[in-house]
């Protein structure tokens, strides 16, 4: 065998195109972001590069866009469920269009920290910047800062806007209420999400206009410090000691996962005697004892989401508002009919 033939093929763009059946300036439009193409043939060609495990030249392009092909991402308190799944899906989106991500990490929420953030990000030559920090400290800040960058952020529980990303958290909570509702039970009481979170106001909100809606009385909701299975289990403690708690709202599912354990050494069997939602649908839920009913926040999307609506204002284009991504209630076997 030849030194020629025994090299690795290293597949091309002209290569996409004979796969897909297109043209290469097609096969270009799309690893571009162009809006120009039909779902169907987008379709093809992502399905050609995928199975060609075609990159391109990155280097090549950012000189013909005068681009640095790199976006910035901006975070606070990856170990919390979203913002983590949320960095996923940026990465998958951006190496998708050809892009490469630069993470950079908040120890602190003040106008120094996010200021040099941003300087960082602009110094390392990134075409605009993603902030995946939903508090309401980080907001303040970035609001009153200047950058020439397109910047998008993750703000949870807020209105649509034409640069922020969101799932409708309000629903969800009332999707929960509502579901706890429906089996009967007079009322529903709440864990809270940490202060400062726009998560853990969304998420009461939520709760407490279903509650109001339905003529319910609202009782006082159970404060946590942070988003750990611990602060749950400090929760359940607490609400074990009342008798009159049929059913509990968890705002995520680490406290769903210690309110559970609190209320078995109680001697209180979940559902039997409680009833708990909790929140986000980590992966374990399911493997809850019982099975976890919680709501389906697809975090992944709101990565997707971020990164198109970051090319879309580096084109220049028109950029409407992005609508919320609406929740599911998954109802699994951690709730029931309250028992008689």
């Amino acid at each position: 065998m030849s030194r020629a033939a025994s090299k690795t093929h290293i597949p091309r763009m002209v290569d996409v195109a004979k796969l897909a059946g297109v043209s290469q300036q097609t096969v270009s439009r799309v690893v571009n972001g162009k809006e120009n193409v039909a779902p169907e043939i987008r379709e093809r060609v992502d399905l050609a590069i995928e199975q060609l495990r075609y990159h391109r030249n990155t280097a090549a392009a950012a000189l013909a866009s005068n681009r640095t092909m790199n976006l910035g991402v901006v975070s606070y308190a990856l170990a919390v469920h979203g913002p983590s799944v949320a960095l996923f899906g940026i990465s998958e989106q951006a190496r998708l269009n050809g892009y490469s991500t630069r993470l950079v990490t908040l120890d602190a929420l003040d106008h120094a920290s996010i200021r040099a953030a941003l300087n960082e990000l602009t110094g390392s030559e990134v075409d605009g910047i993603i902030v995946l920090a939903p508090l309401y400290a980080a907001i303040e800040v970035l609001r009153g800062l200047d950058t020439a960058l397109p910047v998008v952020t993750f703000e949870q529980g807020s209105p649509p806007t034409a640069t922020s990303v969101s799932i409708d958290e309000v629903l969800g909570a009332r999707l929960v209420v509502r579901h706890l509702l429906d089996l009967g039970h007079k009322t529903v009481w709440h864990i809270e999400g940490p202060a400062g979170w726009m998560a853990s106001d969304a998420r009461r909100r939520g709760w407490a206009e279903e509650l109001s809606l339905s003529g319910r009385p609202l009782p006082q909701t159970v404060t946590t410090a942070d988003w750990s299975a611990a602060e749950g289990y400090r929760a359940g403690l607490e609400l074990a000691d009342n008798p009159d708690v049929t059913a509990v709202f968890a705002a995520n599912d680490a406290f769903a996962l210690g309110a559970v354990k609190a209320f078995d050494e109680r001697g209180i069997t979940v559902p039997g005697r409680i009833s708990v939602v909790g929140f986000d649908d980590v992966a374990e839920a399911r493997f809850f004892k019982p099975s976890l009913t919680t709501v389906f926040l697809d975090f992944e999307e709101i990565g997707h989401l971020a990164v198109e609506r970051i090319l879309t204002m580096m084109r220049g284009e028109e950029s409407p508002v992005i609508p919320l991504i609406p929740p599911r209630l998954l109802v699994r076997d951690s709730t029931a009919a309250p028992a008689q």
